[in-house]
């Protein structure tokens, strides 16, 4: 079995690189590979060619790495907190939070004269965003100080996502035409609006939560046996708790700032990897769950170049049919 896994790494991680040079090559101007070659290793001399690859698709590709780790090990997090094959990333409300946040900034503001006011200017849509997200981790996190029951936590997450789906739809149901496209058009998710300057901030706080997930490690595969257990063990079940929350806000609150809420590859990413590797062992399904959503998102974003789709619209349409087989593929997870 270890032998196997080494070989699926492997495997796995030559797909990455490929797939990230041919991300790069794919495009409105097809590059040949060899020009990509050149460019990223510093030997090309066309300056055209290397300002399309280093200044627009080459943190476009970066981008959607840090997108499918992100979301592929907060799903896996999530799946495991919650003992339940269908949480995802955004199960928590940190999706809606920050779809609230925006729809305020892009819907909100104009109705109330705002719009042009220097500190909405400043604060932008990440900004929003962000701030959406993070007040829904701070409510999570108070909530969770005071309930034991995980399940329950659960449900109040839901609902706390529903409560706020209600509130966008009122904002978009008085916004204007011209605020509700640009609404409509965060919603889809996009990978290349991200600068450098962006990436120099989402790269360290994708690589915290990362860290935190990898903290998790151990009390996860304790999880899996119940909480009950696991205290019995010895775990901390709150503390542990509130660093897998800020770990998967950190991770998927960060993604849905800057490209927005990108569907379905935190919840198809775990299953696949339980499924290829053949375990349980987070140990082996958090690094596979990362070179798998690189592959996966890698992938979507060549399609969705391909296609001139939303990079959310293609991430649904490849994630549904995965999570539909896999589920009733293995009826018996989490039982």
């Amino acid at each position: 079995m270890k032998r196997r896994n080494t070989i699926l790494f492997s495997l796995f991680a030559v797909a990455v690189c490929a797939l990230f040079v041919a991300d790069i090559a794919v495009g409105s101007v097809d590059i040949p590979l060899s020009d990509v070659a050149a460019v990223l290793t510093g030997n090309a001399t066309d300056a055209s060619l290397r300002s399309i690859v280093i200044d627009i698709r080459l943190v476009k590709a970066i981008m959607a790495i840090l997108a499918g780790m992100a979301l592929s090990a907060s799903g896996l997090q999530m799946q495991t907190l919650f003992r339940n094959p269908l949480a995802g990333p955004y199960v928590l409300g940190v999706s809606a939070g920050a779809s609230f946040g925006v729809a305020l900034f892009l819907l909100g503001a104009p109705l109330l004269g705002m719009a042009a006011h220097p500190a909405m200017q400043t604060l932008g849509t990440t900004g929003a965003a962000w701030i959406g997200a993070a007040t829904v981790l701070l409510l999570v996190l108070s909530l969770a100080r005071r309930i034991k029951d995980i399940m329950v936590i659960l449900i109040l997450g839901m609902m706390l996502s529903s409560a706020i789906g209600a509130a966008v739809e009122i904002l978009q149901y008085l916004g204007n035409e011209a605020s509700l496209k640009s609404f409509v058009v965060w919603s889809m998710g996009s990978l290349g609006d991200v600068t450098y300057a962006q990436l120099a901030i989402i790269a360290p706080v994708i690589l915290a939560g990362l860290a935190l997930a990898i903290v998790s490690i151990k009390p996860m595969n304790m999880l899996l046996l119940g909480e009950e257990y696991a205290r019995t063990m010895g775990l901390d079940i709150r503390r542990t708790r509130r660093i897998i929350f800020l770990s998967t806000t950190l991770l998927a609150g960060t993604i849905t700032a800057f490209c927005g809420p990108v569907g379905f590859v935190g919840l198809a990413v775990p299953h696949m990897a339980r499924m290829i590797f053949v375990s349980a062992d987070h140990r082996t399904l958090l690094p596979a769950s990362l070179l798998i959503g690189s592959v996966m998102m890698l992938l979507c974003d060549m399609i969705a170049k391909l296609l001139t789709l939303p990079i959310n619209t293609v991430t649904a349409l490849m994630g549904i049919p995965i999570v539909v087989y896999i589920v009733i593929r293995n009826r018996s997870l989490f039982r």
